[in-house]
């Protein structure tokens, strides 16, 4: 018989790692079941805002992050075209004074290797590398969870089974009750290269953003200073799933053309020598829920385009208002996973559709460009960071 308070999570990413911890202090067992064969650097840097990173230590990973994050003191936003400054929105102690939380950059491996090795040091946490999983039932006594490991097929038990299994979720999949993800016609491109290597005022504790005709580029720095993280997000029709496929330096450049973009900003793209990008996918309908002793979270459940930079905040969330929701629901499990996705809906659809809304912003072509800069040089940074109260001062109900 499977362990009432023993919970499965597939994937061992940002969302299921946070999960795993979160479950762990509020007295419940996790096993995560993560496909690749060992703990990797994946992808490259993430803004944690506040509404994260005030779980993030309240986990106890201060100590963790502190050598590898950077926490910007403002985001400096600026014409594309033209490739001045239109304002300043103030993060440093500006935000952490009015959240209560910092915000911080940090390369995505960072996050995930201080979030594995709290998760090694958890008691009640095993985290299983090289499983994946494969199929799953769910009975009387909770779940059964069949994993390939090698050339092994290995069963697992638990009450309860979490997808974190990310955008193309297998649990999702297999549950058959959300649509597929759609295909947004973007593309981000990203490039880490050393801050040496870039213009010495590009070196700050700043998250830059050019706003541009139908694209918008975002630099910061992440390993404290060490690296400089480059998205340049576009419009295009290219749409093949994953995470890293290889571009050509040559094709990003003609995203940002000459006599549109600022030739500094031409220059600042030029720099690195190897890009990647991946095609941005979405799903407009709000997250429903999952099935009996199963659900999701994170981009299994609401994927997130970036936008709004929630992906990760949001799935960080999703654990720790998961979390909360068991243990105030521990004689009904069942009942605590639907208590969690009631809470969680309404939350990730806002941060869904602001995160949309913002794109359209930021894409906007024609005379709607000066507009748009126009607008926000007119509100000014402290106003333009008023307008995320709702999310960066969000916490979980205990």
């Amino acid at each position: 018989m499977a362990s009432g308070r023993h919970v499965i999570v597939a994937g061992g990413g940002i969302a299921g790692l946070t999960a795993a911890l979160c479950l762990s202090r509020a007295g419940l067992r996790a096993t995560v079941l993560e496909q690749s064969p060992a703990t990797v650097e994946a992808g490259a840097g993430i803004q944690l805002s506040p509404n994260a990173t005030r779980i993030l230590i309240e986990l106890g990973l201060k100590d963790y992050l502190a050598p590898v994050v950077t926490r910007p003191h403002a985001i400096r936003v600026i014409s594309g075209g033209s490739g001045r400054e239109i304002t300043r929105i103030p993060l440093g102690d500006v935000a952490e004074r009015r959240y209560g939380a910092p915000f911080w950059t940090v390369h995505r491996g960072d996050l995930q290797a201080a979030l594995a090795a709290a998760c090694g040091k958890a008691l009640d946490v095993e985290l299983k590398l090289g499983h994946r999983l494969d199929d799953f039932a769910a009975h009387v006594n909770g779940v059964t969870v069949q994993a390939d490991y090698g050339r092994q097929v290995v069963d697992e038990r638990g009450a309860l089974l979490i997808g974190a299994d990310g955008l193309w979720s297998s649990v999702a999949a297999k549950l058959g009750l959300q649509r597929k993800p759609a295909f947004a016609h973007r593309t981000a491109w990203r490039a880490l290269v050393p801050a040496e290597s870039m213009p010495l005022h590009m070196r700050s504790d700043l998250v830059h953003l050019w706003l541009g005709v139908d694209a918008h580029l975002v630099m910061y720095p992440v390993r404290s200073g060490r690296l400089i993280n480059i998205v340049g997000i576009v419009h295009d029709e290219w749409n093949k799933p994953g995470w890293q496929a290889a571009g050509d330096r040559a094709e990003i450049m003609r995203h940002f053309a000459r006599f549109i973009w600022a030739e500094s900003v031409r220059e600042l793209i030029a720099i690195p020598e190897q890009w990647l990008k991946w095609a941005l996918y979405d799903r407009t309908t709000p997250f429903g829920g999952g099935e009996g002793p199963v659900s999701m979270i994170g981009d299994a459940a609401h994927p997130m385009l970036p936008f709004l930079a929630q992906g990760a905040g949001m799935a960080i969330e999703d654990g720790a208002v998961l979390a909360a929701c068991l243990k105030a629901n521990a004689a009904d499990l069942t009942q605590g996973l639907r208590a969690y996705e009631t809470e969680r809906t309404g939350r990730t659809a806002r941060a869904q559709h602001v995160s949309r809304k913002q794109g359209k912003l930021y894409g906007q072509t024609g005379p709607a460009v000066l507009m748009r800069n126009l607008g926000m040089k007119l509100l000014g940074g402290e106003r333009l960071l008023k307008r995320y109260d709702w999310l960066y001062n969000w916490q979980v109900d205990q």
